[in-house]
């Protein structure tokens, strides 16, 4: 698995020394620049050409490597709403332009970002995981051309301070979690999701272990099962369950996900219409930052921390065996579930996965942290934008857990919004009759519904049995629903866009750097 190998130097002069070293991007803004031959050249360049500093673009410069000199320009960086993305966004940019001009070895610098302005410390960081997300091909890409032909940028030289092993364990991640979130529904079927697992963690200190036989999953995971019913007719499509653990020498929490991965979803017989399927193979965003955050914890291999997912990998066919609104399906906590729409799969997928951690949590000590992550609303994208959308319970609330999220998603740039959890949300999702317990969700579109990512953080909760252990248990354990609907992929483009491996950032910054 290659990515862009970082190099760190102190001075553009060392950089410069380096062998191979072949363009300089520069980031930042360019009302002015210490190095005065670097001046010269952007202040020349600018008599004729008004787009120098307002894009990035390819300049000739006697004395800088290959004699390439890519201005990358971040805009104003002391404005109320400017924050550390600009350098992503620039060094995003800049990539692509020093590739094509034929760069392989390319130097990275800042000019004018104040590192020490709490909005940008980690400025080097971001510029080079924009560098790396640039220039990062999709998978099946990768296999038909071959990795050196279609990723030709092997190395990069970054001027400044950034820990190497921890920049390119991050980009690890997001990495794997890009693959797993962007692959085609074929390729990525769930035995295929599994087998990509176990290559990805292969000789690591992550445990990989795969529930794929039906009759256990009916009885220990029966809302998935449900959900991949359909697809049981083809054996390619059959469900399955991963469970991803991590042990720290000397733990002192334990965090444990549920991530949705649904590597295809039709609607089931709630068949989404008008064009709306496609880009329903990316449904799998959850399961993948679920899978990529737990590459980085292997890679960094942190004393601290226990890190346990369960991953359900499942399409959402259609069929003659397809579940059904207005089912009645007993999960793993034994809460009894009305399916209201079948297009709401997400969360059933996720509520067994997630009775199941909470069920392990609760006989074990210590502090535990229980994480959904999962593409799950359109009410999510539409209120939050491109952010991925926490909505935490009453203990993640008193533990300031979803602040300190907030908080690295900052710091990092993988910036996340807050959303409450309201008795409302808890109201929706209850039973309405004697027959069941909970309501899975309404019958029209979350977009469309007041509250709609909000709610489902409530059946999850209720479903799983957290409700046993809220603030008022002698038990309380921390959960946060994490939506990645509107941040999972670049431009809110689901059928094209380039994944994002949100929150995989945001959970290392949080996890992972002390």
């Amino acid at each position: 698995m290659a990515f862009a190998q970082l190099q760190i130097v102190s001075s553009l002069a060392d950089a410069y020394s380096k062998d191979g070293a072949d363009a300089l991007i520069l980031i930042g803004n360019f009302d002015s620049i210490d190095d005065s031959a670097l001046a010269e050249t952007i202040q020349q360049a600018q008599i004729t050409d008004q787009r120098v500093g307002k894009q990035p673009l390819l300049l000739k410069a006697d004395g800088v490597p290959g004699q390439r000199l890519v201005a990358a320009p971040t805009g104003p960086l002391n404005r109320d709403f400017d924050d550390v993305r600009q350098v992503f966004d620039a060094a995003h940019a800049a990539a692509k332009v020093a590739q094509d001009a034929g760069a392989r070895h390319p130097v990275i610098a800042l000019n004018n970002v104040n590192v020490n302005d709490e909005r940008y410390q980690q400025a080097f960081l971001a510029a080079y995981l924009g560098f790396c997300q640039a220039l990062y091909q999709p998978l099946e890409a990768r296999e038909a051309h071959g990795e050196e032909a279609i990723e030709p940028t092997q190395n990069v030289i970054l001027v400044g301070e950034l820990d190497v092993e921890w920049a390119m364990a991050v980009e690890a991640g997001k990495r794997v979690a890009r693959d797993l979130a962007g692959t085609e529904p074929e390729r990525m079927a769930p035995p295929k999701f599994a087998e990509y697992c176990r290559q990805a963690f292969a000789h690591t200190s992550v445990k990989v272990t795969v529930i794929d036989d039906y009759q256990q999953l009916q009885h220990e995971y029966p809302l998935l099962a449900a959900v991949g019913r359909s697809s049981m007719a083809v054996e390619r499509h059959r469900p399955c369950v991963i469970r991803l653990e991590y042990h720290g020498n000397n733990p002192e929490r334990t965090v444990m996900f549920a991530g949705k991965g649904i590597v295809y979803d039709t609607g089931g017989a709630d068949l989404k219409t008008g064009g709306h399927m496609a880009g329903m193979s990316r449904d799998k965003g959850g399961a993948a930052g679920v899978a990529g955050f737990l590459k980085t914890v292997s890679e960094l291999q942190p004393e601290h921390l226990n890190v346990v997912a369960e991953i359900g990998a499942v399409r959402n066919s259609i069929g003659s065996d397809a579940f059904v609104a207005d089912e009645i399906i007993t999960g793993h906590s034994g809460k009894r579930v009305r399916i209201g729409n079948t297009d709401a799969e997400g969360r059933l997928i996720m509520a067994d996965l997630l009775s199941h951690l909470r069920e392990e949590a609760a006989k074990s000590d210590g502090e535990h942290e229980l994480y959904t992550v999962a593409t799950l609303t359109g009410h999510a994208a539409l209120s939050k934008g491109p952010y991925s959308a926490l909505v935490p319970n009453g203990h993640a609330r008193r533990q300031n857990l979803a602040q300190a999220l907030f908080n690295a998603g900052e710091t990092y740039g993988d910036p996340t919004e807050i959303s409450w959890s309201r008795r409302e949300d808890f109201d929706f999702v209850k039973g309405r009759t004697l027959c069941d317990d909970l309501l899975s969700s309404n019958n029209g579109p979350s977009a469309a519904t007041p509250r709609g990512h909000q709610f489902p953080m409530a059946f999850l909760t209720g479903v799983s049995g957290l409700d046993n252990h809220g603030i008022d248990s002698e038990h309380p354990i921390s959960y946060i629903h994490i939506d990645i609907a509107g941040s999972g992929v670049e431009g809110g483009d689901w059928q094209h866009g380039k994944p994002t491996a949100a929150p995989v950032t945001c959970l290392a910054g949080h996890y992972l750097k002390k």
